[in-house]
């Protein structure tokens, strides 16, 4: 398995439990990412993303993205794309 970084938690929204990434590099739909700080480490699938609440497919560096979390996450945890 091996792990990339691709981005940073920029803000959680606890009440919908939304992870806001910056990404410097790209992800897809179906992609697999670990969420890492010193408090949590986690994998999950990406089901769904947006950008400015409108629903995308794909996300490239410099985009800042809104997805599903399954986990709560903080300002700074990295965000590693998952590939096998």
């Amino acid at each position: 398995m091996q792990e990339k970084e691709i981005g940073k938690i920029t803000h959680y929204y606890g009440h919908l439990s939304v992870g806001i990434i910056q990404l410097c590099d790209t992800l897809r739909l179906g992609d697999n990412i670990r969420l890492k700080s010193h408090s949590s480490d986690f994998t999950q699938s990406v089901d769904s993303m947006q950008i400015e609440h409108a629903n995308v497919s794909e996300a490239k560096a410099g985009d800042s993205i809104g997805i599903k979390v399954a986990s709560k996450v903080h300002p700074g945890d990295k965000v590693f794309k998952v590939t096998v």
